[in-house]
Order: C-alpha cells, then sequence, then structure tokens
C-alpha cells in the first residue's frame, strides 16, 4: 500500500520538555489511525507537524506526491465577522454553489449560512470546519477531536462518513466510542514516543494490558529465580568445597534480566464521600413548564419526572436547548410559565459549562475545598478529595489564578461532590477532562448515592453512567424509556428512515375504530397489563445491570470479569427487549386512545 506521509527520527521540545524524541511513524493510503494519549503528550504537535503548520527540531518528514491533507483544526481559523459562506469561499476557491452543497450535508444552510461564525455555538463552527475539510478533496484527513462541542446526531453524520470514507484518516480524540466506530489502527503517543499497531482502540486496550500482565509474570519469575539463587550463594561462598558453585551462580543472577515496565503516568483515581442513605420517591416534578429567556421560548408544556437515584441524560441537537433546561430545573433561570418542583430534602449543585473560569483567582485549591465543602469534612478528608483529582503535596497551596483550564475544571468538579449535595446537574462535566479522569468521574458517578441531570458529548461518558434519556428538540422536552444504547438505536433508526430533523410528535393519532367498545376494554386492559409487566421487568433488569456494572468495576480476575461481562450482556438484552415490550403496549394503547 502507498505510503502518504511518514515522520522519521522525529524530534519537538518546548523549551525543557520534549515531546516527540526519535518518534516514527507511517500512513498508508487507506488506515484510519485513532490517535490516543494524555493531555499534554503531544498529539495535538503531531498533527501540526504533519500537516506542515510547525516544524519539528529534528529528523525528516516525508511526503507523497500524491498527498492531498485536510485538516480539521481544534481551533478557529475564521476572520472576524466573517459569515460561514464566505468562510468556505475563502478557503476552499470552491465556487458558491459547491460551497453550499458540501455545507448543506452537515446542515449548514439558509440563515446558518449566512451568519457570521461569531454569532453560531461551538458546535456550529465545527460543522463549518468540516464541510471546508470536505471541500478540498482530501485523500489524508488529519481531525483534532472531531467530535468537540458535536451533538449525537452531527456525530453520527460524520461517523457515518468516515467509515465510508476511501482514502486516509489521522483521529485524535478523547472519545473511545467514535474511535471505536471508524478506526482500524491506533497510534499512541507516549513519553516523546510513537507506537503505531493494527486494530481498534479495544484491541490496543487489550495488548497493552497482555504485554503489562506479560512483564509483571517474568519479572515476578526472574525475582524468584534471584532469592533462590541468592539463598545458595549466602549459604555456600564461605565453604572452600561450595565456593566455586556459588561464583557460578552469582555470574548466572547477573545475566537475569526483567522486562522494564514504564511506570504508570499520573491519573486520577476519584472517589466522593458519603452523603447518607439514598432517597426514594420523586425528586423532581415539572408541571407545564416552559423554558426561555424574555418573549423567547425555548421549549414548552414539559412534564418530566425524575425519580430518585435515576442518572438521567438530557440530550439534544445544538442549540436546542439543554443547557437552557437544566438551568431552568436548577433555579438559575426563572420558566416562563408552569413550575419545576423539587422534592422535600433535595440538595442541588450545580456544575455549569464555564464555572471552571469563575472560580475565585486569588483562593489556593485547599481554600476553595474548605469553602464548598459540607459540615462535617474534615482538611484531610479535603486533602484526600484534592488528591483524587490529582492536587497533592504543594499543588494544594497553589492560587486558582495560575491553573490550567483541565485543573480548574477538575477543582470545580471536587468543590461540587465536597458540598452535600444528594442532586448533581452537571451541564458538560466532561470538558477539559482526559479520557482517564473522565472514565474515573464516571465510574464515582456510579457508586455516587445521589440524583443526576447531565448534558455530555461524550457518548462513551454518558453510556457509563445514564440510567434514563430525556430529550431536548423541536420545542419538547421529551422522556425516552429505557437506557442511553435504547435511545442511539432509536436515533439512529430514525437517521436511517429519514425521520430525524422533524420534530416529535405532541401526540399520536387516534386510531380509527376497529373493533366493539367491550373488546377494545379487553385490549387496553390487556395492553397495561403488558405495559406494567415490562415496566416491572425493566427496573428489574435496569438494578441488575448497574450491579454487574459495579461488580464489574471492582474485579481483579481476568475470568471472573470474562464471566461478569457475559451476564451483563445477558441482562442488556434482556433489558432492551423488555424496554421493546413497553414500547411497543404504549404505542398501541396511544393509537387506541382513551
Amino acid at each position: 500500500m502507498p505510503v502518504l506521509i511518514e515522520l522519521v527520527d522525529g524530534h519537538k521540545a518546548y523549551g525543557g520538555r520534549v515531546v516527540l524524541a526519535d518518534a516514527s511513524v507511517s500512513i498508508t493510503d487507506t488506515m484510519k489511525v485513532g490517535v490516543v494519549g494524555r493531555n499534554g503528550a503531544g498529539k495535538s504537535t503531531l498533527c501540526r507537524i504533519l500537516v506542515g503548520e510547525e516544524e519539528a527540531d529534528g529528523g525528516e518528514l516525508r511526503r507523497s506526491t500524491s498527498l492531498r491533507l485536510g485538516y480539521l483544526r481544534q481551533h478557529d481559523p475564521f476572520l472576524p465577522g466573517e459569515t460561514a459562506l464566505q468562510f468556505l469561499l475563502r478557503d476552499s476557491g470552491q465556487p458558491e454553489w459547491r460551497c453550499g452543497e458540501v455545507a448543506a450535508r452537515f446542515e449548514v444552510k439558509g440563515e446558518r449560512l449566512a451568519a457570521p461564525l461569531d454569532s453560531l455555538s461551538g458546535g456550529w463552527r465545527t460543522r463549518v470546519k468540516l464541510a471546508a475539510l470536505l471541500l478540498h478533496e482530501p485523500n489524508l484527513l488529519v481531525l483534532d477531536e472531531p467530535t468537540n462541542f458535536l451533538d449525537l446526531r452531527t456525530q453520527l453524520l460524520l461517523q457515518g462518513f468516515l467509515a465510508g470514507f476511501r482514502g486516509a484518516a489521522l483521529v485524535v480524540s478523547h472519545d473511545r466510542g467514535f474511535l471505536r466506530a471508524v478506526c482500524d489502527h491506533t497510534l499512541e503517543v507516549s513519553r516523546g514516543g510513537l507506537i503505531l499497531e493494527p486494530g481498534d482502540i479495544d484491541a490496543w486496550m487489550e495488548r497493552a494490558s497482555e504485554r503489562r500482565l506479560h512483564a509483571e509474570r517474568v519479572n515476578a519469575a526472574v525475582e524468584a529465580k534471584r532469592r533462590q539463587l541468592q539463598r545458595f550463594i549466602d549459604s555456600n561462598r564461605a565453604n572452600a568445597s561450595t565456593a566455586t558453585q556459588a561464583k557460578s551462580k552469582a555470574k548466572q543472577m547477573a545475566r537475569l534480566e526483567g522486562i522494564e515496565i514504564t511506570g504508570d503516568e499520573r491519573r486520577a483515581v476519584i472517589r466522593v464521600p458519603e452523603i447518607g442513605e439514598p432517597r426514594r420517591g420523586p425528586a423532581l416534578r415539572c408541571d407545564d413548564l416552559a423554558i426561555g429567556y424574555g418573549d423567547r421560548r425555548v421549549a414548552d408544556d414539559i412534564r418530566v419526572e425524575v425519580e430518585h437515584g435515576q442518572r438521567v441524560a438530557v440530550v439534544g441537537d445544538n442549540g436546542e436547548g439543554k443547557t437552557t433546561f437544566l438551568r431552568t430545573v436548577a433555579g438559575s433561570l426563572p420558566p416562563l410559565a408552569g413550575a419545576a418542583r423539587w422534592g422535600h430534602g433535595c440538595r442541588t449543585g450545580l456544575y455549569a459549562q464555564h464555572v471552571y473560569s469563575s472560580l475565585p483567582g486569588e483562593r489556593t485549591v485547599i481554600q476553595h475545598l474548605h469553602h464548598a465543602a459540607a459540615d462535617g469534612l474534615k482538611t484531610q478528608d479535603l486533602l484526600d478529595i484534592a488528591g483524587a483529582f490529582l492536587f497533592s503535596g504543594d499543588d494544594v497551596e497553589k492560587p486558582i489564578s495560575v491553573l490550567s483550564g483541565g485543573e480548574r475544571a477538575r477543582l470545580a468538579l471536587a468543590g461540587l461532590l465536597v458540598g452535600g449535595h444528594n442532586v448533581l446537574i452537571l451541564d458538560e462535566p466532561g470538558n477539559h477532562l482526559d479520557v482517564e479522569t473522565l472514565e474515573s468521574l464516571a465510574a464515582a458517578l456510579r457508586t455516587y448515592h445521589s440524583t443526576m441531570l447531565f448534558t455530555s458529548h461524550d457518548r462513551a461518558f454518558v453510556a457509563a453512567i445514564a440510567t434514563a434519556v430525556v430529550e431536548v428538540r423541536s420545542g419538547r422536552v421529551t422522556t425516552y424509556p429505557g437506557d442511553w444504547q435504547n435511545y442511539l438505536w432509536r436515533v439512529q433508526r430514525e437517521i436511517d428512515d429519514g425521520q430525524r430533523g422533524t420534530a416529535p410528535p405532541r401526540s399520536a393519532p387516534a386510531a380509527a375504530a376497529t373493533s366493539t367498545p367491550a373488546a377494545a376494554g379487553r385490549r387496553a386492559w390487556e395492553l397495561q397489563k403488558r405495559s406494567a409487566s415490562a415496566e416491572k421487568r425493566i427496573a428489574q433488569y435496569e438494578a441488575e445491570r448497574d450491579r454487574l456494572d459495579a461488580a464489574l468495576a471492582d474485579c481483579q480476575d481476568t475470568a471472573a470479569a470474562e464471566a461478569l461481562h457475559r451476564d451483563r450482556e445477558r441482562a442488556r438484552e434482556r433489558l432492551e427487549r423488555a424496554t421493546a415490550e413497553w414500547m411497543e403496549a404504549q404505542e398501541e394503547l396511544g393509537r387506541a386512545g382513551p
């Protein structure tokens, strides 16, 4: 297969910090490569070197004469006041009709195509950048965090495009679900080196785990042999008749070599304080709620009920009103009509998208945690929490003003989790967090005895913790039965059927009367029984799934983990069948009318 681009012995440093050291990689014309690594490992630097925006300090960059690069940057390349159409014309040099045609593939048309880019949300600006990239007709796509700010529908559109793209792609992403869906190779950037392996992200993680286990076993065997030889040497070197054997054993021991295991990079292991016994019953009830700003209604006629202990993912396309809904139920935005009522004893805590940027810069890390903490938490408790969020030693005395965006986001979350809240409202908690920290946060939230409403563009995070889904779309707020996987399946089916983009129906049309009132009554009674039975089984299977998730999180034995995973898959399948049965019964009841 022809090589499109190759880096040989690349070296890059910023001051005294080495990002790449003798790093080499080759990308052929059909490879789809997922790039993984910790924040600051050098993933974006590698992209900039490959596309020519930055030069390596050493090594050689070789490009095929047939190479046509398409580069999606993290940062916006727009001019002040420039509209989407003006940018596409300037960037691509293509005629207006062609720019409009490609932009429409990402639904950038009409008012959005003519709007100044600085008036669009981050998600819509990313769509414009994707359209610009495709206008260059590349055979190698370099995508640096392409799913940032993208709603689910656009993620699925991009995912489908990349899966069918005939050229090569290099994709930097913290979204492992996205990498799993589109990439057939994995490139790890770590400690200045590049390691390219065939297989998707799951295969890479499995091999990395196997290599470590193998190294640990070899080292354990080597250490046992050393102890055995040392005992022989200690017992026999003073004895004239066995001194020669002891010397031989010493030489043998010197030749024993283990396998170097590179120390794990420091990562968050989040633990949260206990908040008392879990509560039962309704936590939130929205009655005829209308949300919006001033004269602008975002959604109305909202009737949503959340039970204590539910973890509700609030989903929807960019600009549909997810944040507006969360702010309204949190009490930071007044409702336009109706009410959002919290149950007795609910103590709500809000994490807003940009809360990390408003933390008081003069406070230190530990001072902020003291300020945010609930009564009864001691300084050592707060130091333990700080350490879990990667603030240890002298770090806790750092003023907030010197912290990076990622460090501030971690501190804001730590402050929220020590606040003694039994209801958490989280608006994009994953922004600025690396994959490992986000995974640790998800694991902690699964065991936190609180009610949650949250929104996130990271599908792996949503799938890990959501037990229910509420969608904000086209002026409606709709509760979907089942978990995130069930919702994702429904959305994909609607996209395949061309139904996405239309508003969800306010009510199903009544079916024409085709039976006697008595027969209709019997049928309704049967459907209600079937619905109630399915609903009971849904609760049972959800509890079983959550129990197995918790067991998997704590399991250290490979064979036991495999058995738990099989049980979890069976529970998921049973849950999907019960949910489908409930939905069918509800749809038929809706068609039958009251």
